[in-house]
């Protein structure tokens, strides 16, 4: 790996995991369904800017559809449920349970798309369940029916990452990604706006409230997306894919820096534990090439 992919890597890691503190804040004040709708709108205007300024037509009338159905199972479900998550449970929890993503995504993959279930793809999906259940039981967030629910929707999240990833690699692998991630983000706008009513702004919106939301849909979803898909040209989806291990460190140090949230020896072994259902999961060995890792395609991020 060169060292600007792995500037670009690490970079990214910290983008994505900066997301979910920034939830942690904006959240409380606009609600779950604002803060999703903020997110994916400013980020859509900016990206179809981008695409325009650059020449690249969207070819709207034909790709509607995946755009719609991708943005709403890929960033308006997801976005919701993590800013909801965001009420109650610390920016570190959410990223930890973000990186369950490829472990659904190798069940959808299986059903769906008829890709083989391997022993080692099982016992990466039973030690991915045990880290959360452990995460979830034993963390330092006492266990209460609220963190149960909040944990669920990150949970359901990831699960919506899983489905939109077998559904762009049958429906829409002919698009190319900037505009898919465009097309997604505007779509994804659309499914949210007549639902951003049920969730009225909770608290007073400050300048800080205002920039990070800013941050938010322009480096975490626009700019983010623009450096994902870098990455997937220069080394392919597998590498790229190591960006969800290092989420949920940057996440916790994030949180704990910012937020002063708490990082227990119970943290450290459910995000290990996950993070390792993950790997388990993410690099499959070739059989007829040794150890080459399986590629897959799509990325647990937020």
């Amino acid at each position: 790996m060169r060292s600007a992919d792995l500037v670009r890597l690490l970079v990214l890691a910290a983008i994505w995991g900066a997301s979910f503190l920034f939830m942690r804040i904006i959240a409380p004040v606009l609600g779950a369904l604002w803060t999703a709708e903020l997110r994916v709108a400013i980020a859509g205007v900016a990206m179809l800017a981008f695409m325009l300024a650059t020449g690249r037509h969207m070819q709207f009338r034909t790709n509607w559809k995946q755009y719609l159905v991708l943005g709403t199972m890929n960033s308006a479900l997801p976005f919701a449920l993590f800013a909801y998550a965001a009420l109650t449970l610390p920016a570190g929890y959410s990223a930890i349970l973000n990186a369950t993503s490829p472990l659904w995504g190798a069940l959808i993959g299986a059903a769906v798309l008829g890709e083989t279930l391997t022993a080692r793809k099982i016992a990466g999906l039973v030690t991915g369940v045990a880290g959360v259940a452990f995460l979830v039981r034993l963390g330092p967030a006492e266990f209460s029916p609220q963190v149960l629910v909040a944990a669920l929707a990150c949970v359901t999240a990831a699960l919506c990452y899983g489905i939109a990833g077998a559904y762009s690699k049958k429906k829409s692998s002919g698009i190319a990604p900037p505009m898919m991630a465009t097309g997604s983000q505007l779509g994804a706008a659309l499914v949210l706006l007549p639902f951003v009513s049920l969730s009225p702004v909770r608290g007073e919106v400050t300048p800080l409230v205002i920039v990070l939301t800013l941050l938010l849909a322009l480096l975490c979803s626009a700019v983010a997306y623009f450096i994902y898909f870098r990455l997937i040209a220069d080394l392919g989806p597998t590498k790229a894919l190591t960006v969800t291990f290092l989420i949920p460190l940057f996440a916790m140090v994030w949180g704990a820096v910012f937020l002063h949230e708490e990082i227990s020896f119970n943290t450290l072994i459910g995000c290990a534990l996950v993070v390792l259902a993950t790997w388990l999961v993410v690099f499959q060995r070739n059989t007829q090439a040794g150890s080459l890792p399986a590629e897959k395609k799509g990325a647990s991020r937020s």
